[in-house]
């Protein structure tokens, strides 16, 4: 290797550290998938180092910090793959205007309760989206897909489906969100 060592040079090292490591290391489907994994390799690491003493400081070290930064990249690999495979079924009434608008919705909201027909009902009535011929139903979506608010109640570990949810506030005015579907 040259004295300073290229991209290409580093990424070789790295996995042939984590490959000389790898038969200490429990696997799942694959190698260490998340940076949960991390924990159990960097014991596995100290471990071997205790039954290795001839190997230096600086290349435990070294493996050490590789294990750490791999199961990172793992980690945003997992939530970039997330998009992809996380969707969600909802149906929303939006209404424009300000706190009388959301005065309306909360009134909708105690008299619809969760019942997806009578949301249905009430979207295609009142709701000012295209979307109010078909119930007010928004088919299948990804998150980023809507609004920033309207992806936070919908993607919420807390939210649950069958449930209404809202006034929430966007630049569109307010909504009423039914929840249908999600899948992770």
């Amino acid at each position: 290797f040259a004295t300073m060592p290229s991209l290409k040079q580093k990424s070789l090292a790295l996995f042939l550290s984590l490959l000389a490591f790898s038969h200490g290391f429990q696997r799942t489907s694959g190698p260490w998938r998340t940076a949960s994994r991390a924990p159990t390799m960097l014991q596995k690491i100290d471990q071997l180092q205790l039954q290795q003493p001839h190997r230096s400081a600086y290349a435990m070290q070294t493996t050490r910090r590789n294990c750490q930064l791999f199961g990172g990249f793992m980690d945003d690999i997992g939530q970039f793959m997330k998009r992809f495979t996380t969707k969600a079924t909802a149906s929303h009434i939006l209404m424009s205007g300000g706190a009388e608008a959301e005065i309306k919705l909360e009134d909708l909201k105690a008299e619809i309760g969760d019942s997806p027909v009578m949301f249905a009902e009430a979207a295609a009535k009142y709701s000012e989206c295209p979307s109010a011929s078909s119930g007010g139903n928004l088919g299948e979506f990804g998150p980023g897909a809507m609004v920033k608010e309207f992806d936070e109640v919908v993607f919420s570990p807390s939210s649950e489906t069958g449930k209404v949810y809202g006034p929430v506030r966007t630049q569109f005015g307010y909504h009423l969100i039914y929840i249908s579907e999600r899948r992770d």
